[in-house]
């Protein structure tokens, strides 16, 4: 068989095409969804899952689905009245200059993690260390168990905290490790890393506007 009567195969000819991407779809009901859709956090594998806007809203209702899935909040929150000294990240003993905290109700404890090439890698917390440097703040106060976290960052000398979406972190994570390079990650990742904060810190509404998810 010559080559272009091989590439005319039908049977063949799919396998020397690109395939256009798949769509995604909620995993519940199996929908297309949106690119900025919603997620929901599946409490038995820990796991994030696509969620269509009627299964997101659905699962926001006490008792939905037995507790397995509870939905991402959408609310970015920030405390203008804390701030992290360089004495307090030193006490939290992070090795990077960005950080997210988030209470795993399973474990019942608090779990930080920070991006790496690797993806998310977990630092150990000393819970009377996180009392100490977060635990009286009023964001502290409003995390909501698997689906919220406290987003870190440490520039120039200065700690700043979010409350925010779990899902977002995970995002950074995917983005610090696809654009990594060398040992300080690289301007790129820099540049990805400034512009991240920067729409957070656009998005984020103070504290005394808070209300639940």
């Amino acid at each position: 068989m010559t080559a272009s009567s091989a590439t005319g195969t039908p049977g063949l000819r799919r396998f020397l095409t690109e395939r256009p991407p798949q769509p995604e779809r909620c995993e519940l009901c199996a929908v297309t969804v949106e690119t900025d859709h919603r997620h929901l956090v599946d409490t038995e594998k820990r796991a994030l899952v696509c969620a269509c806007t009627p299964c997101a809203l659905l699962m926001a209702q006490p008792g939905a689905g037995a507790g397995r899935f509870r939905t991402v909040p959408a609310r970015y929150l920030t405390d203008p009245g804390h701030r992290l000294d360089e004495s307090a990240w030193d006490a939290l003993q992070i090795p990077v200059g960005v950080a997210f905290l988030f209470r795993n109700a399973a474990l019942d404890r608090l779990v930080a993690l920070y991006p790496s090439p690797a993806g998310a890698t977990e630092s150990e917390l000393d819970p009377a260390t996180w009392t100490d440097v977060l635990g009286g703040s009023r964001l502290a106060e409003l995390l909501e168990p698997d689906v919220e976290a406290l987003l870190l960052r440490r520039t120039e000398g200065r700690g700043d905290c979010h409350l925010v979406p779990i899902d977002i972190c995970y995002e950074l994570v995917g983005r610090m490790r696809l654009l990594w390079q060398g040992f300080d990650g690289g301007a790129e990742a820099r540049a990805a890393l400034d512009a991240f904060f920067a729409e957070v810190s656009r998005r984020a509404r103070p504290v005394g506007e808070a209300v639940r998810p």
